[in-house]
């Protein structure tokens, strides 16, 4: 198997993470990339392997809209500071992925300026999808094209365009020889064409057959996906949702579900998704959670499920990171490190200890999946020779299990002993456990000193404005949609604080869309 089979990531959002400006001067470069080199090392101790950083290059402000793909942006640093970072991490024994964006690029990516320069005449006009010379935008370009997401800041590339997919090619393979880097996470890639992944596994797998390819897809069959000719994974959306909203709803049967379904599509055995609890497009996980106890049991099953589990950078500290209007720059803070470090946390203890367990457990890459005992607050299941058993109820729950031997408890080091061929545990409220054979064959950290606190999260504020009345809801924006869907809710009764989550994290426009339509 190849190594991304086994791994456990870190993601950085390295723009955030290194306080760089919002908007990119093109001056000077400077160094902030090597401020990350300390991390390295804290991404060991959390028992990580890899690392997915991004975006890295050229861009105008928050990296999605490159300018440059071949050139480290100067808000971090220089090429130089991005190859001794890449061999930093190598030597400690961390894998890189970087985030290759090549759905769209930026409007001063070189290819659009020529086109801004040449229109009708220019050389790169089919590099653009649908430029239309009869249109115009709001930049007064006299001319319209597609984009992504209805913003133009980011010029959707005509990937069906041979020439365009021999630039971006050559790019992977100056990534691949200049940096050294051990894959990529594609940048939406529930849109990127079939045909120019089809090249690019093809490409990758030239330049070494464990080159890892990533994609983000929020919706639809994975399978579409992945395959032996195009990704290796994509982030799993399903799983992600399931994880928060089954603890939030007391609903463990959400996630017994996406697991099934996905074993059922081939997804989960051979086959290993990204898996993870929050991102830097989504709310952090301990601000989504609203009993912040169920901290324990996601990460339990973050790091047990089938998958390739991922901790995006802060989560390890239990920080809240919440939507804002027109802003996720709360979801991308820059954080101080030694100040982080130098507080005990629970949260970071018990990170620490599932990421450090699974870094070292044969059962959690290849272990078959078995579901053992569900109902709506407790569910077990086992991974080979594992058991894993989580409770997200406010009171105790019982386990009865089929199983023989000696288990000893991973996170509590509580011991257990099988009679008659089950194993009887009894699971304290909000708990998780997983639960070893006492074969000789494992070695075990210290049980966690601390529990996680069980405060509740403040009731959510603040209601997005209403567009104008009259306004067609393809003209309105992401939060005046999200403003709609609640006022259409309150039409139809009370709303609860959940319902305000759910709209609230939804930031998709086509999913809004549907959403506001479906009213009647």
């Amino acid at each position: 198997m190849a190594w991304f089979d086994e791994a456990v990531f870190y993601h950085i959002y390295p723009l955030g993470l290194t306080g760089a400006p919002m908007q990119n001067t093109y001056a000077a470069p400077e160094h902030r990339l090597n401020t990350l080199i300390p991390w390295i090392a804290h991404i060991r101790s959390l028992g990580c392997t890899a690392l997915y950083i991004g975006p890295l290059f050229e861009s105008v402000g928050h990296g999605y809209e490159t300018t440059d793909y071949r050139r480290v942006d100067a808000r971090l640093g220089t090429n130089e500071d991005l190859r001794a970072f890449v061999r930093k991490c190598h030597e400690a024994g961390v894998r890189v992925v970087l985030d290759a964006v090549f759905n769209h690029t930026g409007r001063d990516f070189f290819a659009f300026r020529d086109l801004l320069k040449n229109r009708e005449n220019s050389r790169f006009l089919s590099w653009y999808c649908r430029v239309d010379f009869h249109g115009n935008n709001e930049y007064g370009d006299g001319f319209s094209y597609e984009n992504w997401g209805g913003y133009n800041l980011l010029a959707k590339l005509n990937l069906q365009n041979p020439e365009v997919q021999d630039y971006l090619l050559d790019t992977v393979r100056f990534w691949a020889s200049e940096f050294d880097i051990d894959g990529l996470r594609l940048d939406a890639a529930d849109v990127l064409d079939f045909s120019f992944m089809r090249r690019l596994r093809a490409a990758a797998d030239q330049l070494r057959p464990d080159f890892w390819l990533m994609g983000e897809v929020i919706h639809g069959d994975y399978t579409r996906w992945v395959n032996g000719r195009m990704l290796h994974a994509v982030t799993n959306y399903h799983l992600h949702k399931a994880l928060y909203s089954a603890h939030n709803d007391h609903n463990y049967f959400e996630i017994a579900h996406t697991v099934r379904r996905q074993a059922d599509m081939g997804l989960g055995g051979d086959v290993h998704l990204y898996n993870f609890v929050d991102n830097h497009d989504v709310e952090r996980i301990h601000t989504k959670l609203l009993c912040k106890a169920q901290f324990l049991p996601v990460h339990v099953l973050l790091f047990t499920l089938p998958g390739i589990p991922s901790v995006y950078y802060g989560s390890e500290f239990g920080i809240d990171g919440h939507k804002e209007r027109g802003s996720d720059a709360s979801l991308r803070p820059q954080l101080d490190l030694q100040a982080l470090t130098a507080v005990d946390s629970p949260y970071l203890e018990l990170v620490r200890a599932l990421g450090r367990f699974h870094a070292q457990e044969p059962a959690l890459w290849y272990g078959d999946y078995r579901e053992l005992q569900l109902s709506t607050t407790a569910y077990a299941f086992a991974r080979g020779d594992i058991l894993v058993t989580v409770n997200n109820a406010d009171s105790s729950a019982a386990f009865d299990l089929p199983a023989d031997g000696r288990f000893t408890g991973v996170l509590t080091g509580q011991e257990a002993a099988a009679e008659n061929g089950r194993l009887r545990l009894t699971l304290g409220a909000y708990g998780g456990e997983i639960w070893v054979p006492q074969d000789g064959r494992r070695s075990f950290s210290a049980p966690l000193r601390r529990s996680i606190p069980q405060e509740q999260p403040p009731t959510p504020s603040g209601t997005p404005e209403r567009a104008q009345p009259g306004t067609p809801y393809e003209q309105m924006s992401v939060e005046q949609l999200q403003a709609e869907i609640l006022a259409k809710l309150a039409s139809n009764g009370p709303v609860t604080d959940r319902m305000r989550q759910d709209v609230r994290e939804n930031v998709y426009r086509d999913s809004l869309l549907n959403w506001v339509r479906s009213f009647r």
